[in-house]
């Protein structure tokens, strides 16, 4: 049950840092101890785990949110044919260095989504860096690409529709409330008011929606040749690994039990499992995946 009474990142303050070669990120950080790294999806912004980073806070961590590179109000640097700069080895490289500018060489990552991708990246490419790696509603995407059915097709044709040039920026353009289902009945109450006002002024924003497309044509290239040069190397995630998923999405209907396809990935898998939600589980299910973490983050 959401607690109502808890305010908007109660006792986390909002700051921008520079992370090198042009890029800064907004991110807001607060609370002592251990640290811990959580990072959004598409196409939220760091304001997602205003429900959950408070509660992170309060069990004894540094929690540090950031918007990750392209998404919220964090840089939006140009691109290139094959779309590196939004890669998941960059963004990861901006994680690090926020981290390190903030005095945390080793910290915990937390990702859900797209930001899960990130924190594969960022354990894979730092594996000196990371403690723990928790995983939201994600498997690689090269698993995904290799199990990509006529069902998975048709259940996530956003990956490859994203893909295509110019098409996607136009069609998102015309109406992103509608594309996005932002001004749904109850959307606003559901999210949180504040992190809703955020959400509806990244989606609004051209440059975002560009640069969120970006980060999938860089999925659908670029990342998916460093997963399958990790995956012939034999490179897995040294480090503890949880893997949690959404009961009302589809990722298990698709692919089974992720932690199944996570084993060929971790050499120090913790468990996991389903968690009563929807997609956006930090929003719909704070409390049960905070509960998920806290014993996760303490081993």
């Amino acid at each position: 049950m959401l607690d109502r009474g808890v305010g908007f990142f109660d006792g986390i303050s909002e700051g921008r840092a520079a992370v090198g070669e042009g890029i800064e990120l907004r991110y807001r950080v607060g609370g002592e101890g251990p640290p811990v790294v959580l990072l959004h999806g598409h196409p939220r912004t760091h304001t997602t785990w205003h429900r959950v980073a408070p509660q992170l806070a309060a069990a004894g961590r540094t929690v540090v949110c950031p918007d990750l590179r392209g998404y919220g109000r964090s840089s939006k640097p140009p691109t290139t044919a094959d779309h590196a700069p939004y890669s998941k080895r960059a963004l990861a490289g901006d994680v690090v260095a926020l981290m390190r500018g903030l005095g945390h060489e080793r910290f915990a990552v937390v990702g859900h989504d797209r930001g899960s991708y990130v924190a594969l990246r960022t354990a894979l490419d730092h594996p000196g860096a990371v403690t723990h790696l928790a995983v939201v509603d994600c498997i690689p995407i090269v698993e995904h690409l290799d199990r990509a059915d006529a069902r998975f097709a048709t259940a996530w044709w956003h990956w490859f529709f994203f893909a295509q040039p110019e098409k996607p920026e136009r069609a998102i353009g015309v109406d992103p409330e509608a594309w996005y289902g932002a001004l749904g009945p109850g959307r606003a109450e559901a999210m949180g008011e504040e992190n809703h006002a955020d959400f509806l002024a990244a989606i609004r924003d051209p440059r975002t929606r560009l640069a969120m497309l970006e980060d999938y044509r860089a999925g659908l290239g670029v990342d998916r040749a460093a997963e399958e040069a990790d995956r012939a190397a034999g490179r897995k995630v040294g480090c503890p690994t949880l893997v949690l998923w959404s009961s009302r999405d589809d990722l298990e209907e698709l692919h089974g039990d992720p932690r199944e396809i996570w084993a060929h990935w971790s050499t120090d898998l913790r468990g996991g499992g389903p968690i009563d939600s929807g997609h956006h589980v930090a929003e719909e299910a704070p409390d049960e995946l905070v509960a998920a973490l806290r014993p996760f983050l303490a081993m």
